[in-house]
């Protein structure tokens, strides 16, 4: 009769954990195709079109203002607790090491250093361009206008285009970029559309953007996804350039160049992702084939013989030296033995008795018994 071990969800899926996946050669990178171009320029002319609305003060700018002054957050208060958490979704710091911490554990597994390479690529691209304009154009927030129907353009802000949604854009965007199957990838661009949409939606209803800057960042965010195959040259390059400086760093662990407290740094991130192990050591950070002619030394000159590869003195220079028999003849016959690591240390058990049976307290023979005063010296007082 045959019985076959049925296995759990859980151990099923710990099973799978289990395995040592080699580097996929399957997983081709996405190229800057015709459909893709046409999307790209379509995107940074929308992006155009938004910025010259707002610095020439067009109806996109009355939207604006009419919208702020509809203040959706006293429109519609019960959805405050719960978008003040949304709104997360779109900050930099806890979503890029949410995305990073699940990329990191990717790039193990599947041995490559392209999915964090291109987190930061795309990361650099957004400091970068959404920074430069908000920088460059100083719009003010709708908490802080000051003129009723203006642009609140170069006075000082930053919140044009919103940081939030180009951030939600190309944070979550960047797992649908990276997807590995086709059906994956379009999964996760829905998932990431309808994360920006609501990061930008519940920017507006706090009011803390106008609905042009919104836009601006949905589509800022837009162009760095859409350009992305552009630099994939530079990812490749820079995750060779890491690879190549792993292993001369390995090379150099391997032939006994780098003190042996860096290299016990090091052995862990040099055996990250293969099978190397570091050369096997005598436990004094020297390697064993450099313990086995100091051996070898040790045991000939304990019988007399003269040590390989020592030159003998002259007869001049042994006339004056003490006899074998002696001790100092001895001492100086015989050199030092290598260094050997410390016995493992002993249990609680194993280790001798300190102090003969019973307690380990001296006796206190001027201590008086309990109960009982001690004396006091006399004194004048």
């Amino acid at each position: 009769m045959r019985t076959d071990q049925i296995l759990s969800r859980l151990e099923r899926v710990f099973a799978r954990l289990d395995r040592e996946p080699e580097r996929p050669a399957h997983l081709q990178t996405p190229q800057m195709s015709r459909h893709r171009v046409v999307l790209f320029g379509a995107t940074l002319a929308f992006y155009l079109a938004i910025v010259v609305a707002v610095l020439t003060t067009s109806w996109l700018v009355r939207l604006d203002w009419q919208v702020m002054f509809f203040r959706p957050y006293d429109q519609w208060p019960q959805l405050h607790a719960f978008l003040d958490y949304l709104v997360v979704l779109g900050q930099r710091g806890p979503t890029a090491v949410m995305v990073a911490a699940w990329l990191g554990w990717r790039s193990w597994r599947q041995h490559t250093l392209r999915p964090l390479i291109t987190l930061g690529v795309a990361l650099l691209l957004l400091n970068i361009t959404v920074g430069s304009v908000k920088l460059g154009l100083g719009r003010l927030g709708p908490h802080y206008a000051t003129t009723i129907g203006s642009a609140e353009l170069f006075a000082g802000g930053d919140i044009f285009p919103s940081g939030h949604t180009a951030n939600a854009v190309v944070t979550w965007g960047i797992l649908a970029y990276l997807a590995s199957t086709t059906v994956t990838r379009r999964v996760l661009s829905v998932v990431s559309a309808v994360v920006s949409l609501s990061v930008g939606a519940t920017t507006v209803y706090l009011g803390t953007h106008w609905v042009s800057d919104v836009l601006l960042g949905w589509s800022a965010g837009l162009l760095i996804m859409l350009a992305l195959p552009w630099f994939e040259p530079l990812i490749a390059g820079a995750e060779a350039w890491v690879f190549e400086r792993r292993e001369r760093m390995r090379r150099r662990v391997e032939a006994g160049t780098v003190p042996a407290a860096v290299a016990g740094a090091l052995v862990p991130l040099l055996s990250a992702g293969g099978k190397w192990q570091p050369p096997h050591t005598d436990g004094t950070g020297g390697s064993a084939a450099a313990a086995a002619p100091a051996a070898a030394r040790t045991a000939a000159a304990a019988a007399g013989a003269p040590v390989p590869g020592q030159a003998t003195a002259p007869a001049s220079a042994q006339a004056g030296a003490p006899a074998a028999g002696s001790p100092a003849g001895a001492h100086a016959a015989v050199p030092r033995p290598p260094h050997h690591a410390g016995r493992a240390h002993l249990v609680r058990t194993e280790r001798l008795p300190a102090a003969p049976g019973g307690s380990r307290r001296p006796a206190h023979t001027e201590r008086a018994p309990a109960g009982r005063a001690a004396a006091r010296p006399a004194t004048n007082g």
